[in-house]
């Protein structure tokens, strides 16, 4: 490990948001999938980001301090 380790800063979810909140969605199209803070009222994904392996979806709960999911 390196003497001087360059941390990520953590990301800040949108105001109210938890980890409860995260849901991701595939287009019906493309079968592209991503990943975000999901807004009922708007029906958005709010800061999203694509997912193309678990490790893309590990990641994102990560930069935000959350535990990810355990996979099956």
């Amino acid at each position: 490990m390196p003497l001087f380790h360059r941390r990520e800063p953590r990301r800040t979810p949108p105001e109210g948001f938890g980890p409860a909140d995260i849901r991701t969605r595939s287009s019906i199209c493309t079968g592209e999938t991503t990943v975000g803070f999901y807004d009922p009222h708007t029906d958005k994904l709010l800061q999203a980001v694509v997912v193309r392996t678990p490790q893309d979806l590990a990641d994102f709960y990560r930069a935000y301090g959350y535990q990810p999911p355990e996979t099956r």
